[in-house]
């Protein structure tokens, strides 16, 4: 082999600034000893920190939970309130309205009554006039007591001024002072209301 051809193998096999001859050292990129380029690990994400995230966003929401339930509990005891309270309106207001009403008709029952007693004086309560007054007297008081009032006659109890008006007070033999010995005319209660007041004689 000549000199020449000597030179330039010895040039062939020189590396060229900045590039690698075949086979040399594995180049940036890749593994050495093979042809698989490298790729980045992805981060894991801190276990700690994820479980306080979750932990955080559950009670946040058991928060928001309990103050929803204080909502609905609080609107559920304003609407029991509010219903009791129409409950009892509506309950006084019908029983305004019945008072009312029977204290309108007492007059016309008390004049009844006294139609009777005039019948019964003329020996006439057993006749037809008689018999019609008192079905008809029967048959308001069996309305008033469907509603819830009924009259009271105090003869023989304590004088007492929330029932009864004393009309006359006088002594009579046997009877205690302070007791009722005569009922002008009886009075009327609507449950524990009274409608109206007995007239009543007082023994003195």
């Amino acid at each position: 082999m000549s000199a020449e051809h000597e030179q330039q193998v010895e040039v062939e096999e020189q590396p060229v600034d900045g590039v690698e001859p075949a086979g040399g050292p594995a180049s940036a990129g890749h593994v050495a000893g093979s042809g698989t380029p490298r790729t980045a690990e992805p981060e894991q994400p801190d276990a700690a920190e994820e479980v306080e995230h979750d932990l955080d966003e559950l009670l946040a929401r058991a928060g928001k939970a309990d103050e929803y339930l204080a909502l609905a509990q609080r609107t559920q005891a304003d609407f029991e309130n509010f219903r009791k309270r129409m409950t009892r309106d509506v309950a006084a207001a019908e029983a305004r309205g019945v008072g009312r009403l029977a204290k309108e008709l007492l007059p016309a029952l008390d004049n009844l009554g006294r139609a009777l007693a005039a019948a019964e004086a003329e020996g006439e309560a057993d006749g037809h006039l008689g018999t019609g007054v008192k079905l008809v007297q029967d048959e308001l008081l069996a309305v008033l007591k469907r509603v819830g009032i009924e009259p009271f006659s105090p003869r023989g109890e304590r004088f007492d001024p929330n029932e009864h008006e004393a009309m006359a007070q006088q002594p009579v033999e046997g009877a205690e002072a302070g007791t009722v010995v005569e009922v002008y005319q009886q009075g009327f209660r609507h449950g524990e209301s009274v409608l109206r007041p007995a007239r009543v004689v007082v023994a003195a």
